[in-house]
């Protein structure tokens, strides 16, 4: 698994797409590693979440070339492999689990990426109306070692219409639900690694389940 970090490296400090072809055999082998990592990855959280049984590698990994159309930066390709597994595919916004390489920045996540401002309100009703359910999930103790941020992006006060004597504003704050974890570059090398990754994303699977349950009501 390190050529994955091996070629990472290299393609941070190369940057250009002239680098990029001449490079096409190291590319290929560490994707192939990356995304026989993530079918595993996939068949062990099928186990608890038979909702993404219908994953694959490819269905699940996002693609190497940046979007540069609104970027100031014009590199032409990622520093990072990564994949989201998810019901719906990777481009959901639904509650799914995140695996990302990056030399020096590597981390586990999961919950609702940008959910639409609809659905960003419904989840946070939801949350108003069922605060202890949401309390049981996040506020458990093994979720919170591992998970100690709920959410990212939070607005400044509580968003309009919401009761200003909540007694959990934090829960309402986040535009992203959102959790995270970092983990050291040697991770998937271990032996134990998808062991690690299957009992942290089984952690993680509550959350996910209380927001999937929300887009299954929505949609």
């Amino acid at each position: 698994m390190q050529q994955i970090y091996t070629f990472l490296r290299q393609i941070a400090a190369h940057n250009d797409r002239e680098w990029f072809h001449a490079h096409q055999p190291e590319y290929k082998a560490a994707r192939t590693a990356f995304e026989a990592y993530v079918g595993e990855m996939i068949m062990r959280i099928t186990a608890f979440d038979p909702s993404v049984a219908y994953q694959t590698p490819k269905s699940c990994s996002y693609r190497f070339a940046r979007d540069t159309r609104f970027s100031a930066d014009k590199s032409p390709y990622k520093r990072h492999f990564g994949a989201f597994v998810c019901s719906h595919g990777r481009k959901s916004c639904r509650g799914g689990y995140y695996l990302h390489l990056e030399p020096g920045n590597s981390l586990i996540a999961g919950g609702s990426w940008c959910p639409p401002a609809p659905m960003l309100k419904h989840i946070r009703e939801t949350i108003v109306d069922d605060v202890d359910r949401f309390r049981d999930i996040v506020e458990e103790p093994a979720f919170k070692a591992l998970f100690p941020v709920v959410g990212q992006d939070p607005v400044k006060t509580l968003p309009k219409g919401f009761p200003k004597d909540f007694a959990f504003p934090e829960y309402l704050r986040p535009r992203l639900y959102t959790v995270w974890h970092p983990i050291p570059d040697t991770f998937v090398s271990e032996h134990d690694s998808q062991d690690r990754l299957e009992q942290m994303f089984r952690i993680m699977a509550p959350l996910n389940n209380f927001l999937n349950e929300i887009f299954d009501d929505y949609e």
